[in-house]
């Protein structure tokens, strides 16, 4: 039997950290599925760059859009053996404020951060499953943040929301080898649109982490190729901060 090339599915997947993984999955020959909640008409133009890539629109804070999502892919591409739980969004919410993380910002940054990328992974579990083989297992790569290893980040609900899909993809590592490994990435501060405006913070981060400067997309790129690409890293949660972690 002919197999396809291999099926990543990339969420939040139109710009940022999300688009420079899907380029570099592309350039290693994946087909691509493409996604994002609203940003359709930069999905379809970064679609339309990669070979094999496919745009699919969702909105990821919704169960029956998730269910569709899932179903969508592999019924374009008929199998799916890569999922990036990339999408995400931050509430900028000083700590100290604490009447201010509403329960409706807990809700929301836990249902798109924690509840999405577990429903997503439970949804895709066959899938994963029937393209994993012993050669090269199935992956599952959740992008969590910096500010969940660490007491940062732009609000507490987002860090607390990050480190509990920190500690999911450690559960399901346990759960779900040696067919579909589990991994993690935890970005510091990354140039991307989302962040443009963060002077002062990039600025911190030039004069005290150890590698001065804040990281780009391709440097997450990298890793999530790495552990993509690996037949044996499972729970593993890869820090990429330019060593502000070691302060």
């Amino acid at each position: 039997m002919i197999r396809n090339p291999h099926v990543a599915l990339v969420t939040g997947a139109t710009s940022g950290i999300g688009l420079a993984i899907a380029q570099r999955l592309a350039q290693a020959g994946y087909w691509v599925a493409l996604h994002s909640r609203a940003s359709s008409a930069a999905g379809l133009q970064a679609a339309a760059t990669l070979v094999g890539a496919h745009y699919f629109q969702a909105d990821l804070l919704d169960e029956d859009a998730r269910r569709d999502l899932i179903n969508q892919v592999y019924t374009h591409y008929g199998q799916l053996d890569v999922l990036v739980n990339n999408a995400g969004e931050a509430s900028v919410i000083p700590h100290d404020d604490l009447l201010a993380a509403t329960p409706d910002i807990w809700h929301r940054l836990y249902e798109l951060h924690v509840v999405a990328p577990w429903h997503l992974i439970a949804l895709s579990e066959t899938y994963l499953r029937a393209a994993s083989t012993a050669e090269h297992p199935a992956s599952v790569l959740n992008i969590s943040s910096h500010a969940g290893v660490r007491p940062k980040g732009t609000s507490i609900p987002y860090a607390a929301s990050k480190a509990a899909l920190i500690h999911v993809t450690r559960l399901l590592a346990k759960t779900l080898g040696p067919d579909i490994r589990v991994n993690a990435i935890a970005p510091g501060l990354v140039d991307t649109p989302l962040t443009e405006d963060w002077a002062t913070i990039r600025e911190q981060w030039i004069r005290d982490a150890p590698m001065r400067r804040s990281a780009r997309p391709d440097d997450v790129a990298d890793v999530a190729m790495m552990l993509t690409e690996s037949t044996y890293l499972t729970g593993e949660v890869i820090v990429v901060d330019g060593g502000m972690n070691l302060l």
